[in-house]
């Protein structure tokens, strides 16, 4: 389905923020692998945990949810046998999954959605994956994957952090389940590097000792640990809340979103910084965003790395900030659902605003007075995509046509919902 969106100049209401995806599929899977069953609170609601709640289901894992909250019973380190698994359109659940595999005897990973998830590279976890003795058929490091496992016994593990985060939390959910200490070391970068402060957080909370050194590039795990059953809370979503709080500062505003914590771990929570930096007027206390926007933005300089899925936000409201706006490191946005810099700024200039790419950079020159819309854009099936093209589209002087918006459900089903419910003028056709 498609979305149009209209000039709205005002949004006014409360809401609460959605649950944490990133928080939900990591507490998912450390509850699988507990042997025992786990309570999971307020849990997130999306194609991708959905994705993470069927596949652990396929591995063994017993669930038993109600309106606010799942309860689990996990398999262990012994996935059950399964022949297919289906992550959908979800890189963290595929990866995540991955290392789970090596504990199994065969398990095919397959490609249902080929123009999205089927085109983004996975090779330097098969690599890693291959240290352990794992076998792994693929099509040069893409979907369909099929990993023989048999008995990883653990040791030095060297994994690429240069293009995601995720291949090394992949390890850290694996390695404390085989019989011998492992040591992992990060080669070249480390992208996205407070996501994995995130990874450990979980872990520790499932009673998992992992020894990190402080640059996260090396990690000790003892081996012959066991995932311990707990209860968990899942915290308000900053990627997701980061749209909302950009649609909030480039309109006429009165917006409050709540459970977005002031001491969270998520690197998206720099939205409301950025936000700051930008003159926004705004406040954070007590867990509760409160936005009064005037529509009237600075430029800003960010380094975008510490917070990946808010940049896409951060760009669409420097889009009518005064002056010129650079967000810098933010090349692993090209390894996402879609390219993110290039897919999403050929885009955003069809929509009339005036941006440049770089190979790691994304600049945004302006357009205080608006953009002149009117034109149907592609969100090539990616939800922060969509979320942000939204944002433009409410200061656009004609309306936008997004293309296949449903997809913004991987992430944040009730998107459109929200934005409606503070007043934007936005339909479904």
């Amino acid at each position: 389905m498609d979305v149009i969106v209209n000039n709205t100049p005002s949004l006014t209401g409360t809401i609460d923020a959605l649950s944490s995806k990133n928080y939900t599929t990591r507490y998912l899977l450390v509850a699988a692998l507990a042997e025992g069953t786990s309570t999971i609170y307020y849990p997130a609601h999306s194609e991708d945990s959905d994705a993470m709640r069927r596949c652990i289901q396929d591995l063994g894992a017993v669930l038993v949810e109600d309106d606010e909250k799942i309860t689990i019973t996990g398999f262990g380190s012994t996935p059950r046998p399964t022949g297919e698994l289906n992550v959908g359109n979800a890189g963290a659940v595929l990866r995540f999954l991955m290392g789970i595999a090596a504990l199994g005897e065969e398990i095919t990973f397959v490609n249902t959605y080929p123009e999205s998830l089927g085109k983004r590279p996975h090779q330097d976890l098969i690599d890693a994956l291959e240290q352990l003795g794992a076998e792994v058929d693929h099509q040069e490091g893409r979907l369909p994957i099929t990993i023989r496992g048999g008995k990883p016994q653990g040791g030095v593990i060297r994994v690429s952090g240069s293009v995601s985060s995720q291949y090394l939390s992949a390890l850290l959910f694996l390695t404390p389940l085989l019989p011998q200490d492992s040591t992992i070391e990060v080669l070249h970068d480390l992208k996205s590097k407070v996501v994995i402060g995130q990874t450990l957080e979980v872990l520790e909370q499932a009673g998992i000792v992992i020894h990190a050194s402080d640059d996260y590039m090396s990690f000790k795990v003892p081996g012959s640990q066991k995932y311990q059953p707990a209860n968990y809370t899942v915290q308000g979503d900053y990627p997701g809340s980061a749209a909302i709080l950009a649609a909030a500062a480039v309109t006429d505003s009165d917006v409050t979103v709540t459970r977005l914590m002031e001491k969270s771990k998520q690197g998206e929570r720099a939205i409301i910084d950025v936000l700051k930096m930008m003159n926004v007027p705004l406040t954070h206390e007590n867990n509760v965003v409160h936005v009064q926007g005037t529509g009237k933005l600075t430029a800003v300089e960010f380094d975008g790395d510490a917070a990946t899925d808010a940049v896409l936000a951060m760009v669409a409201a420097a889009v009518f900030a005064e002056g010129t706006s650079r967000f810098y490191n933010v090349e692993n946005l090209r390894y996402k659902e879609c390219d993110r810099i290039t897919d999403y700024l050929h885009e955003l200039s069809k929509a009339g605003a005036r941006v440049e790419e770089r190979q790691a950079e994304i600049i945004v020159h302006g357009r205080p007075e608006g953009v002149e819309g009117g034109v149907e854009i592609n969100a090539h099936y990616d939800h922060r995509v969509i979320m942000a093209l939204t944002v433009v589209g409410l200061r656009a002087k004609e309306p936008l046509r997004i293309k296949d918006a449903h997809h913004v459900a991987k992430s944040y089903p009730g998107y459109f919902d929200h934005l409606q419910a503070l007043g934007a003028n936005v339909e479904w056709v």
